[in-house]
């Protein structure tokens, strides 16, 4: 006979044996878990049938096969990237052409009118001969040498502020490749960069933020928040009816140059603004909006990284042919340019600097070695940007010692499609606040009444500012930030 051991695990009374009636580990004394509520109501409702569980493979999560992609696809796809970095591209080159071309004012017809050494049927010669695109070859008056001159001036203005920017941007376009292929051998390194970015600004969303246009179309939102129908927009329309006739006499005349993809290119933009302006209109919130929004997001994106490799191509190019140069083997390639009076326009800056050999032979390899390290350097953010602040750097150096301040500007300005966007919000911000404080210190700036001193505000339905001030770098009305394209990202507005 066996005596039952307080340790026998067969003890009924042992607190180990789940069959003790105190074991915390018997089924019958765990608590229920999620036990559903006593509610009456509940308790005379029929009973619901179990949901069968799904018997197949699960698709793949987050973090599973095929999760990434997945995501960058949604991401490429759902919005446009770097808005504020294609905001400062479209604002640089723009700006970067209009000082040129207002620099150059006194001189444009020596430089690409009439009365220059690259006389018009040499010109004509040549644009036959390559198949380039010029309006300014379908005639030689001077009339229309001016009125192309001026209407290239003001469509860069319109561009660099975001007014119409999609019409802005295909007559900045026309307006570039026609001044430049007047004549050719007026341009540096800097032209040939505005040249190429003049055509990726037309197939990219650059007026998401800090434009005329992000204004209008954040207008709209909050009418439309409001239930107020948007503003009526004429503009735009007119704009697309006027270029249409234009589009199409040139077309017919064979006068849009010996390529296939320019008159191709201008028909898909003149097309696709009258697609937008009839969905926009009548069928703002269907199936065929968002396929709309998804191919101008996929388009953009993918310029925005042409815009990345040709600036990665550029430095690569030239800081490998500098390591195949005698002089800048040797460290001396700088004191050559600060002695010759071309590049000179402070004489005395530069006898200072290419007097001391061991400051030329720093800045000569310093930036061969910049050059080619930074495409290899775009997977290391800190890395990155102390070479884009280095290489800035240099460009500022290159405009104050030798005299190239519009070739600076053109680097700089596709520089900064590299750009973190945490310091383009930041700059944005400190702009903001300064535009204010700077329009608040007007004498004419009207009061508001019963306060003298202080500016008068247009409050909102809410009562807060309607102009109140950007949050996180958009927002508000300064820096609005569309996601989803709005009406001024078209030809027609």
């Amino acid at each position: 006979m066996t005596i039952p051991s307080p340790q026998n695990p067969q003890n009924p009374q042992n607190p180990q044996n789940p069959q003790n009636p105190q074991n915390p580990q018997n089924p019958q004394n765990r608590a229920p878990q999620n036990r559903a509520p006593q509610n009456h109501a509940w308790q005379d409702s029929a009973a619901q049938p179990t949901r069968p569980q799904p018997t197949g493979l699960r698709p793949p999560g987050p973090g599973g096969p095929g999760g990434g992609l997945a995501r960058g696809l949604q991401r490429v796809t759902a919005s446009a990237l770097g808005p504020y970095q294609s905001a400062v591209v479209r604002i640089g080159f723009a700006a970067t052409y209009l000082f040129f071309l207002l620099r150059e004012l006194p001189h444009r017809h020596e430089l690409y009118g009439p009365d220059g050494p690259w006389h018009w049927d040499l010109a004509r010669q040549l644009t036959d001969g390559n198949g380039a695109f010029s309006v300014l070859m379908w005639t030689d008056s001077t009339l229309w040498f001016e009125a192309v001159y001026v209407l290239t001036l003001l469509s860069a203005a319109a561009l660099m502020v975001g007014w119409r920017t999609r019409t802005m941007s295909v007559l900045f376009m026309v307006g570039v490749l026609s001044v430049q292929n007047r004549s050719i051998f007026m341009g540096d390194g800097g032209d040939n960069v505005v040249h190429l970015m003049a055509i990726y600004l037309v197939l990219t969303r650059c007026a998401q933020v800090w434009s005329l246009d992000a204004r209008r179309s954040a207008r709209n939102a909050q009418r439309a928040a409001e239930g107020l129908p948007p503003l009526r927009d004429i503009v735009g329309p007119v704009l697309w009816a006027v270029l249409g006739p234009v589009l199409a006499t040139a077309t017919l005349m064979g006068a849009l140059g010996g390529t296939w993809w320019l008159p191709t290119l201008l028909w898909i933009l003149w097309i696709s603004a009258a697609v937008w302006w009839a969905v926009n209109r009548y069928a703002r919130h269907s199936e065929a909006r968002t396929l709309l929004d998804v191919l101008a997001n996929l388009t953009h994106n993918a310029t925005l990284a042409v815009i990345m490799a040709e600036v990665c191509l550029i430095y690569a190019t030239a800081g490998w042919y500098k390591i195949q140069g005698s002089r800048w083997q040797d460290g001396t390639a700088l004191y050559y340019p600060l002695n010759l009076d071309y590049f000179t326009p402070w004489p005395a800056l530069s006898d200072i600097l290419g007097a001391s050999g061991l400051m030329v032979m720093v800045l000569t390899y310093g930036t061969v070695i910049v050059q080619v390290a930074f495409p290899f350097t775009l997977f290391n953010r800190r890395v990155k940007n102390v070479l884009l602040v280095v290489m800035i750097c240099e460009h500022a150096g290159i405009a104050l010692l030798l005299g190239l301040p519009f070739f600076s500007m053109a680097m700089i300005a596709a520089d900064a499609v590299f750009l973190p966007t945490a310091f383009l919000v930041w700059l944005g911000t400190r702009a903001t606040i300064g535009r204010r404080l700077l329009f608040s210190r007007l004498p004419d700036r009207s009061r508001t009444p019963g306060k003298p001193g202080a500016p008068a505000r247009a409050d909102g339905p809410d009562g807060r500012p309607a102009d109140g001030p950007a949050t996180g770098g958009h927002g508000g009305r300064d820096e609005p930030r569309l996601q989803g394209g709005g009406g001024g990202h078209t030809l027609v507005g």
